[in-house]
């Protein structure tokens, strides 16, 4: 994480209305100090959430806002450990996975948000697609507690997520995109779910 992902990172920033920046380690490299500092640096000063993907000692030491926590079998405990590392004025999300019983149980511990996505390793994306869009539909009918699409891959997707009850929608940064091309890319899906709250 150079020079080059601080712009791209600022582009995307300063180009649309972002709630939060998820900063997550980049192929083998491991998330360290070094590596994440200066992009919390960067959203903070823009007045956006800056979370540190798993790594809770990490984002406690650089004081981001929070951490978010990947799918894992042991969720609840792993919140929890979090939360304990924390305390209750820093964001602790967890990405639920595909269980209602680890989001209910989850929503009910106090975490601050709920995700649903789509691991990498899974084939039948479309099949995911389908069920991360009706788990969003039923968290959002019967909680209170923020739901978060995770693994969104087109404008399409997010107004569709967005209108299902999605609270906030993640978008990984295009590694194929230049800093010119980012802003209208982030400008297009913010566009998409801006559409999407004028038409409920």
């Amino acid at each position: 994480m150079g020079e080059d992902t601080r712009k791209r990172v600022s582009a995307v920033l300063d180009s649309a209305d972002i709630a939060v920046l998820f900063i997550t380690a980049l192929g083998a490299t491991p998330l360290n100090a070094a590596l994440a500092k200066p992009l919390v640096d960067i959203a903070q000063a823009r007045g956006v959430a800056a979370l540190i993907d798993h790594d809770v000692q990490l984002a406690r030491t650089l004081r981001a806002d929070g951490v978010h926590l990947p799918w894992a079998k042991d969720a609840a405990t792993r919140y929890a450990e979090a939360r304990q590392i924390m305390g209750n004025h820093f964001i602790v999300g967890v990405d639920a996975g595909r269980s209602r019983h680890d989001a209910m149980t989850l929503g009910e511990a106090g975490a601050d948000y709920v995700g649903f996505g789509i691991p990498a390793h899974v084939e039948d994306r479309e099949t995911a697609r389908a069920r991360r869009l009706a788990l969003i539909e039923w968290w959002s009918e019967i909680f209170e507690v923020p739901c978060v699409a995770f693994d969104v891959e087109s404008p399409n997707e997010a107004a569709a997520l967005g209108r299902a009850g999605a609270d906030f929608v993640a978008l990984a940064l295009p590694a194929d995109l230049n800093v010119e091309e980012l802003p209208r890319w982030a400008q297009d899906r913010a566009a998409a779910l801006t559409a999407r709250e004028a038409a409920a």
